[in-house]
């Protein structure tokens, strides 16, 4: 019998994302890593599905955005912070008033709220931001040393959602795969380590760089997400990836 498990066709259908990548859309930093990782078991990459479409992206940058927007046009933090926090419980509201799926949208509500309070306590308007750099470190950490202890996070994402095997880690015949598997979690490392390569500069200049900082991490946000799991399914759950899998062993004569 093979090691490697028998492929599911329901994997291949584009269908499978449907409203559950656009709830896996909502949310913070906490969440971005888990958006969308669905399109990385399909034939076809679809960056609207990557980032939950309109109403995912919406939901996911609005709160900053505002929060940006009303901090530099008034000066004062109060204001900026309660449009945020509005902004997020109507999403809420509303997709519970719609009865769609709102975990994730607690979830991001949550970052939200942490981010607000954050702010709130010291006073610092760039504070709103502190929960976001802090959770990027934590992704890139644990990229890090996924790779280093031979167990690559987007091989084991991708294996999941594929609904196969771990074998990858230990056969000789899926070097290939294995390679690509650790050259697109350094990816993934190198992204959140961006992140904070130019955003804990500006949060370190204080609320003057606020402007900057809000803008950094909108344009580092949703739109390097998509572009680094493209990427990923170039390396890794595209049709051509795929076939540095290898196929079942044949089955030895008795």
């Amino acid at each position: 019998m093979s090691d490697h498990p028998a492929h599911d066709p329901a994997l291949d259908d584009p269908a499978v994302d449907g409203a559950a990548v656009d709830d896996a859309a909502v949310g913070g930093p906490a969440q971005q890593p888990a958006r969308g990782v669905r399109v990385l078991g399909e034939d076809d990459f679809s960056f609207s599905a990557a980032v939950g479409g309109v109403r995912g992206l919406v939901e996911s940058t609005l709160p900053a955005l505002v929060f940006v927007v009303v901090f530099v046009a008034t000066r004062e933090l109060v204001p900026a912070l309660v449009a945020a926090l509005a902004l997020t419980a109507v999403a809420v509201v509303v997709r519970l008033v719609q009865r769609t799926p709102a975990t994730q949208a607690f979830s991001g509500a949550i970052g939200v709220a942490i981010g607000v309070f954050w702010a709130w306590r010291t006073g610092d308007a760039e504070d709103y931001f502190a929960w976001g750099l802090w959770v990027n470190v934590a992704w890139c950490l644990g990229a890090l040393v996924s790779i280093l202890a031979r167990w690559p996070a987007v091989g084991v994402v991708v294996s999941l959602v594929r609904g196969q095997d771990m074998s990858w880690r230990t056969d000789p015949d899926a070097a290939p795969l294995r390679r690509r598997y650790v050259w697109a979690t350094w990816l993934w490392v190198a992204l959140f380590g961006a992140r904070l390569a130019v955003q804990v500069p500006l949060y370190l200049q204080g609320t003057d760089a606020v402007g900057w900082l809000g803008t950094a991490k909108l344009v580092m946000g949703v739109p390097l997400f998509a572009l680094a799991l493209w990427v990923t399914w170039l390396l890794v759950g595209s049709p051509g990836a795929r076939g540095a899998r290898p196929g079942p062993r044949p089955t030895p004569p008795r």
